[in-house]
Protein backbone atom coordinates (compact mmCIF):
# COMPACT_ATOMS: atom_id res chain seq x y z
CA UNK A 1 0.00 0.00 0.00
CA UNK A 2 2.87 2.39 0.74
CA UNK A 3 4.13 1.98 -2.83
CA UNK A 4 0.91 3.47 -4.25
CA UNK A 5 1.10 6.79 -2.40
CA UNK A 6 3.56 8.50 -4.78
CA UNK A 7 1.43 7.52 -7.79
CA UNK A 8 -1.77 8.69 -6.13
CA UNK A 9 -0.16 12.00 -5.21
CA UNK A 10 1.15 12.47 -8.78
CA UNK A 11 -2.27 11.69 -10.30
CA UNK A 12 -3.96 14.03 -7.81
CA UNK A 13 -1.57 16.87 -8.63
CA UNK A 14 -2.05 16.31 -12.35
CA UNK A 15 -5.83 16.39 -11.93
CA UNK A 16 -5.55 19.58 -9.88
CA UNK A 17 -3.39 21.31 -12.50
CA UNK A 18 -5.63 20.23 -15.39
CA UNK A 19 -8.71 21.37 -13.50
CA UNK A 20 -7.14 24.77 -12.87
CA UNK A 21 -6.12 25.16 -16.53
CA UNK A 22 -9.62 24.23 -17.68
CA UNK A 23 -11.15 26.79 -15.33
CA UNK A 24 -8.65 29.45 -16.45
CA UNK A 25 -9.37 28.75 -20.14
CA UNK A 26 -13.12 29.15 -19.60
CA UNK A 27 -12.58 32.33 -17.62
CA UNK A 28 -10.33 33.85 -20.29
CA UNK A 29 -12.74 32.93 -23.08
CA UNK A 30 -15.65 34.45 -21.16
CA UNK A 31 -13.78 37.69 -20.58
CA UNK A 32 -12.27 37.75 -24.07
CA UNK A 33 -8.91 38.86 -22.75
CA UNK A 34 -6.66 36.18 -24.20
CA UNK A 35 -6.66 37.08 -27.90
CA UNK A 36 -4.11 39.87 -27.99
CA UNK A 37 -1.61 38.19 -25.71
CA UNK A 38 -1.74 34.90 -27.55
CA UNK A 39 -1.37 36.64 -30.91
CA UNK A 40 1.65 38.59 -29.69
CA UNK A 41 3.26 35.47 -28.24
CA UNK A 42 2.80 33.57 -31.50
CA UNK A 43 4.15 36.50 -33.50
CA UNK A 44 7.27 36.57 -31.32
CA UNK A 45 7.72 32.81 -31.77
CA UNK A 46 7.35 33.08 -35.54
CA UNK A 47 9.78 35.99 -35.68
CA UNK A 48 12.42 33.91 -33.90
CA UNK A 49 11.96 30.55 -35.61
CA UNK A 50 10.13 31.17 -38.88
CA UNK A 51 11.33 34.39 -40.44
CA UNK A 52 9.39 34.07 -43.71
CA UNK A 53 6.16 33.33 -41.89
CA UNK A 54 6.69 36.35 -39.66
CA UNK A 55 7.29 38.58 -42.66
CA UNK A 56 4.06 37.36 -44.25
CA UNK A 57 2.19 37.94 -40.97
CA UNK A 58 3.46 41.52 -40.76
CA UNK A 59 2.45 42.19 -44.37
CA UNK A 60 -1.05 40.85 -43.74
CA UNK A 61 -1.40 43.08 -40.66
CA UNK A 62 -0.19 46.11 -42.61
CA UNK A 63 -2.61 45.36 -45.44
CA UNK A 64 -5.51 45.01 -43.02
CA UNK A 65 -4.66 48.41 -41.56
CA UNK A 66 -4.75 50.20 -44.89
CA UNK A 67 -7.92 51.95 -45.90
CA UNK A 68 -9.45 52.02 -49.34
CA UNK A 69 -9.12 55.36 -51.12
CA UNK A 70 -12.27 57.39 -50.64
CA UNK A 71 -14.26 58.86 -53.48
CA UNK A 72 -14.32 62.59 -53.89
CA UNK A 73 -17.30 64.17 -52.12
CA UNK A 74 -18.48 65.70 -55.37
CA UNK A 75 -18.60 62.46 -57.40
CA UNK A 76 -22.40 62.59 -57.57
CA UNK A 77 -22.37 66.17 -58.85
CA UNK A 78 -19.90 65.25 -61.59
CA UNK A 79 -22.14 62.37 -62.68
CA UNK A 80 -25.13 64.71 -62.89
CA UNK A 81 -23.16 67.19 -65.04
CA UNK A 82 -22.42 64.41 -67.52
CA UNK A 83 -26.11 63.65 -67.80
CA UNK A 84 -26.13 60.26 -66.14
Amino acid sequence: MHALWPYLIAVGCLALVLGFLTWAARWIRRRGSGGGGVGAALAAYEEAFRATSHAAYQEIRAEAGRKDPLESPDWLRRLRKRGR
